[in-house]
């Protein structure tokens, strides 16, 4: 059964050379619950809600064999948070998800797989810059991006919960095959 791994809000804003300044990137693991909103996570926060939130973009996922993927890359840990996202989640694909997918977390929280995560120069500066050259192309290359989901239904979710797939639109692409069309 797919169940998140851990659930990650912003630990701090961090200074960053982009055209704000400022990048909330930097999410850290919590423990308990945590209420889930329109825009996502509480105590989350999204420095720009035109390219990394909005109701389309409220919570970004990312799975733990892409992780372990890119631990194996880079050779180190990589804990859950590391690429900015909001639920590191086992046991399923998140880049085969359907966009349209409609997925359970705990009793109530409802989200819908929306698009794929698009590297940015952000990121890229957060990997290392120029540790990591060529971040952003490796990343996408690899095609291990994970989604991009609305809240269709709000409540709060915690480290452990289990994900249902409630529905999966047959003729949609997933979010691997949107990235590449791109």
């Amino acid at each position: 059964m797919p169940r998140l791994r851990a659930v990650c809000i912003v630990h701090q804003l961090r200074p960053d050379t982009g055209f704000l300044g400022v990048t909330a990137i930097d999410k850290r693991p919590v423990t308990g619950a945590v209420r889930v909103g329109q825009f996502g996570l509480r105590g989350d926060v999204q420095a720009s809600r035109k390219h990394h939130g909005g109701l389309q973009k409220a919570v970004y996922a990312y799975g733990q064999d892409d992780a372990a993927f890119w631990e194996e890359q880079l050779g180190r840990p990589l804990a859950p948070g590391w690429f900015g996202e909001n639920l590191r989640v086992e046991g399923m694909d998140v880049n085969a998800a359907r966009i349209g997918e409609v997925w359970r977390i705990g009793r109530t929280v409802e989200l819908e797989v929306t698009m794929p995560r698009t590297p940015c120069g952000t990121f890229a500066r957060w990997v290392g810059g120029a540790d990591e050259r060529g971040w952003v192309k490796r990343f996408a290359e690899a095609g291990r991006l994970g989604p991009y989901l609305r809240v269709r239904r709000v409540g709060s979710i915690r480290a452990g919960d289990e994900i249902d797939v409630l529905s999966v639109p047959d003729a949609a692409p997933t979010v691997a095959e949107v990235f590449r069309a791109l």
